[in-house]
Order: structure tokens, then C-alpha cells, then sequence
């Protein structure tokens, strides 16, 4: 009988070695460019500036998308309410926090003491009861925290959305049927299902936050990783060494990101994975 001989690909070898040859020749361009200047790379990546921007990057990105979360669950449950006042403000907030760039909701967060110099609690044309400077309260980081969470909430509620309606209907019915609350039948039977499918967008949503902490200097917030770096170019006027320093900062932590977002995923998905089926005998 004569052995089966596996087709041959010459052209896959010729692409892999072509890629090969173009990627060792790309690096080697980058580390013997002088105008990187490399020097003033390894310099400032370990600075306590930036260390210190790196730091506040990822509180940013941690409360920030916090409040996104908190706020998307709330408005997934008033879109899916039978209140119409409910379902219309879940309407409308989701309609112009994704309708608006973030840029500009930063910038209005950033004037906000500006244009309400005053919060304060007072009867209908009456006396003020309570009342405080807005500045006391709207201070840069919780500006930057509210224009990054509340721009971010009005993706996630459509992903949220997304992910319980992906749940049998049925489920709900069997679970009303044995007496559980409408709590009880989110924390016990949907959300556990729903995560499967919420995570890995919201996964995608997280490391777009992560990257979206670069524009808090219109609030402006100036403890960032991009202000931070910025402010080291200006001083030594070389500013694609101190890009790099950044750009290297956030691709590490988005790295980790994405190893944390596989983890969950195999966590959540535990009993969904394909399985090769086999036939008996």
C-alpha cells in the first residue's frame, strides 16, 4: 500500500521566512536609530514621575470603570422596567453619553464648578437648607472619574443588555414559578449565565478606559501617565523617547488586562466549551 504523502506548501515557508526577514530588519532599524534616542528611554521608564502616573492611570481606570459598571446595571434594570418615565431616562442617557465624544463631556466636567459655582438644597423660591462650593466637590480626579464612567456606562448597559436577553426566557418563568424574587432570580440564575457572554466586550471596554485616561487633561487631571511623560519631553524637548515610555506602560497593562479577561473567560465559560463529540463503537 503506498504512504499517503501530505500535500506540500512551499509558499507558506516563503511567506514565513519574507515576515522573518522584515521583522528582524524592522528591529534592528529601532535599536540602531539614534533618533529614538534609547538612552533617554531606559532613563525615564523607571522615573518616579512616571511610576507615579502609572499609578494614578490605573486608579482612574479601576474607580472610573466602577462607576460605569454600577451605573449600567442600574440603567439596564430601568430600560427593562414598566415604568416609561424609567425606560425614556435609560433612553435618553444611553442616547447622548454614546452620542457625544468623550473629549467634550471631559472638557464640560472640567468647567462644571465653572458653570454651577454653587450645589445647594432649597425649597421651591425659597431659602437654601444646605449648600456647598462646587469645587469642594467636583475636584479634577472626580471630574476626570465621572466623564470617564459616566461616558463608559452607556456602553456597557447595551452590552449588559445584550448579555441577559442572550438567557432563555424561560429560565425567569421557571424561577417566578418557584416563588424567587426579581434580586434573587438576577444574582442567582441571569448573571452568572450573562458573564459568559458580557465579559469579553466589556474585557474590550476596560483596556479602551485604560487608554481613554489620556485625555483627563482636559478636565484637567495632571497626575496621569500622558501628563506625566508630556511633562518630561517638554523639559528635555525629546518627545518620542518619553511616547514610547508611555506607549510602553500602557501596552504592559493592557497585557496583564487581557491575561486577567482570559482568566475570567475560562472561569465563566467552565461547561460551555466545545467538546469533540464521539460516536460509540
Amino acid at each position: 500500500m503506498n504512504a499517503i504523502v501530505p500535500p506540500r506548501h512551499p509558499g507558506r515557508w516563503i511567506a514565513v521566512v519574507l515576515l522573518a526577514m522584515l521583522a528582524l530588519q524592522a528591529a534592528t532599524g529601532l535599536a540602531v536609530n539614534e533618533n529614538f534616542h534609547w538612552g533617554i528611554f531606559w532613563k525615564y521608564l523607571l522615573a518616579p514621575q512616571v511610576l507615579r502616573g502609572v499609578m494614578w492611570t490605573l486608579i482612574l481606570t479601576v474607580v472610573a470603570m466602577s462607576v460605569a459598571m454600577v451605573c449600567a446595571m442600574a440603567l439596564v434594570l430601568m430600560r427593562d422596567s414598566e415604568n416609561p418615565i424609567l425606560r425614556a431616562l435609560s433612553w435618553l442617557w444611553v442616547w447622548f453619553f454614546r452620542g457625544t465624544p468623550l473629549y467634550t463631556q471631559l472638557l464640560f466636567w472640567g468647567l462644571f464648578a465653572v458653570l454651577f459655582p454653587r450645589l445647594s438644597l432649597s425649597l421651591p423660591f425659597g431659602p437654601e437648607i444646605v449648600g456647598i462650593d462646587t469645587k469642594w466637590v467636583i475636584t479634577a480626579g472626580v471630574a476626570a472619574v465621572l466623564g470617564l464612567g459616566f461616558n463608559e456606562s452607556a456602553y456597557l448597559t447595551e452590552i449588559f443588555r445584550a448579555g441577559f436577553r442572550a438567557i432563555d426566557q424561560g429560565q425567569t418563568e421557571a424561577a417566578e414559578a418557584l416563588g424567587m424574587s426579581k434580586i434573587r432570580i438576577w444574582w442567582r440564575i441571569l448573571l452568572p449565565q450573562a458573564m459568559r457572554t458580557i465579559i469579553p466586550p466589556t474585557g474590550n471596554e476596560t483596556i479602551g478606559m485604560l487608554k481613554g485616561t489620556s485625555l483627563v487633561l482636559a478636565v484637567p487631571f495632571t497626575l496621569d501617565l500622558m501628563f506625566a511623560t508630556n511633562a518630561i519631553a517638554n523639559r528635555v524637548f525629546l518627545p518620542v523617547p518619553l511616547l514610547m515610555v508611555a506607549a510602553f506602560w500602557y501596552l504592559a497593562i493592557t497585557s496583564i488586562l487581557m491575561i486577567g479577561q482570559f482568566w475570567l473567560e475560562r472561569h465563566f465559560g467552565r461547561g460551555h466549551d466545545h467538546a469533540i463529540v464521539r460516536r460509540p463503537g
